[in-house]
């Protein structure tokens, strides 16, 4: 691959696992410096980093829940003093506490909300003022398709990447006078580990709701972030890019 992020600082929250995992390598594997943020397990944060140090690329594992400020302005912080910038912020942690409005808890409404959404709002303020020092950044937000379309069972997961979708447009605005990029990118489903313990005669149930009859790969999200975070796409920001197989057009 072609190293077009050669020397960039790059943070991936979220980075060790599924998709994370996926957007850390493609992003090392183009020549950026990888900071793989994660909140418990940090085995696989290791092994996500060990991958990339095995094929020449460069990158370190830092532990910091999104949901908490002091602990991202540590990180970013310690980041931005080792690096002496931050090019590249990858929004991509997120949870799930799936249940029928009727019988969520309000701790299952705010745990979620507070790591999608609230993570997503620290992580971005943290980075802004090293952003806008350089007059450069790039800005990536993981949203959903059920953001848009909605999906019984996750109000909280649907209002949270809706609300991220909403906090990406109103960034985008704050910071395009800044040279600033700011997106948002939605998967539909993506073979991880959460759609692998799905039953077979379920996974086949979702498959026919997809025109490309498959799911997707966590490959082609990272694909489309690496691109978002390139010069080739300096004249695109606020927008919401699906990638689902043509399941929500």
């Amino acid at each position: 691959m072609e190293k077009f992020l050669e020397g960039k600082v790059a943070i991936v929250t979220g980075g060790s696992r599924g998709i994370g995992k996926s957007i850390s390598k493609n992003l090392a594997e183009a020549g950026a410096i990888v900071i793989i943020n994660y909140s418990s397990n940090e085995a696989a944060a290791q092994q996500t980093l060990q991958e990339i140090l095995e094929k020449g690329g460069k990158g370190e594992i830092k532990k910091a829940r999104v949901e908490n400020y002091e602990e991202i302005s540590a990180l970013v912080d310690g980041i931005s003093e080792r690096y002496q910038k931050i090019d590249i912020l990858v929004n991509n942690a997120g949870i799930t506490r799936d249940n029928l409005v009727l019988r969520m808890d309000w701790k299952e409404w705010d745990e979620v909300l507070n790591v999608n959404l609230k993570g997503t709002f620290f992580c971005t303020k943290a980075v802004m003022k090293s952003m806008i020092k350089a007059r450069y950044g790039k800005i990536v937000n993981i949203t959903s398709i059920v953001g848009v379309t909605g999906n019984a069972g996750q109000t909280n997961y649907c209002a949270s990447k809706a609300g991220i979708i909403g906090f990406t447009k109103s960034v985008a605005r704050e910071l395009a006078s800044r040279n600033i990029n700011v997106n948002a990118v939605a998967p539909g489903f993506i073979e991880t580990d959460m759609t692998d313990g799905l039953p077979e005669k379920a996974k086949e149930e979702m498959k026919k709701q997809i025109p490309f009859r498959r799911f997707g790969l966590p490959d082609d999200i990272a694909h489309l972030v690496n691109f978002l975070v390139s010069d080739k796409a300096s004249y695109i920001t606020g927008q919401v890019i699906h990638v689902n197989g043509g399941m929500y057009m």
